[in-house]
């Protein structure tokens, strides 16, 4: 049988590493501090300007509980944050199953966490291409990587990890974790599974029927070849 398969888990997660990295910070300044009440040993790791919008709701408490995923993973951001999740020790942490004793060894081995929840949005594509006079160059730059990357490893792993991808959903995720003492249920983290993939197939779809719209001459007038 392979070692991937999972026949056994516990109903309850508690929730205590989280990364969270969102273009839409909307409502961060209510989830960000009910989680750090909720789960006092949690850990965040996050990104960019996201990374300084929880320092700013945090304050003081900042100091005990958040961290920059590049100094978790050693390696610095690339340039205009081209590359910041899409590292080995994220993905470790994000599809590895606790129930899995050669996962496990795993994570032990690289020096990874666990990590039990994302809190992820993605660039603003649909909007970048509503906006007049927009260029294919301008919506290539808006297609996101490693957000979508982030949904879907942490959805597929919905047996151990919460994958949260809308600000709508925080209401009721606090509640969650208010009622489970800092821990998410497997009912909770499959119906937070469904809104995931239903996020990234929506997402890809925009793209797709983009680019499908663009016709060649267009695209390589933006980018002058010179053919």
């Amino acid at each position: 049988m392979s070692k991937n398969v999972v026949e056994k888990i516990d109903d309850l997660v508690k929730i205590n590493t989280v990364l969270v990295s969102v273009s839409d910070k909307t409502g961060l300044d209510k989830l960000i501090p009910a989680m750090v009440d909720t789960c006092p040993d949690i850990l965040i790791l996050s990104t960019g300007g996201t990374y300084t919008r929880i320092q700013e709701i945090l304050g003081d408490k900042a100091d005990g509980c958040l961290r920059q995923v590049s100094d978790y993973t050693g390696q610095p951001e690339t340039q205009g944050g081209l590359v910041k999740t899409l590292d080995f020790k994220i993905y470790l942490g994000l599809l590895t199953e606790t129930y899995n004793d050669s996962h496990q060894a795993d994570l032990e081995r690289a020096g990874a966490r666990a990590i039990d929840m994302v809190i992820v949005n993605l660039y603003p594509f649909s909007q970048t291409i509503a906006k007049d006079g927009v260029t294919c160059e301008d919506a290539r730059g808006n297609i996101d990587i490693g957000g979508p990357t982030m949904i879907r490893a942490s959805a597929k792993n919905f047996i151990r990890v919460a994958s949260v991808v809308d600000p709508a959903s925080y209401d009721t995720l606090i509640d969650a974790l208010n009622k489970n003492k800092g821990g998410l249920g497997l009912k909770d983290r499959f119906e937070l599974a469904q809104k995931a993939f239903e996020h990234t197939a929506v997402y890809d779809r925009t793209i797709s029927d983009f680019l499908a719209a663009q016709a060649f001459e267009t695209v390589n007038s933006c980018y002058q070849t010179g053919e």
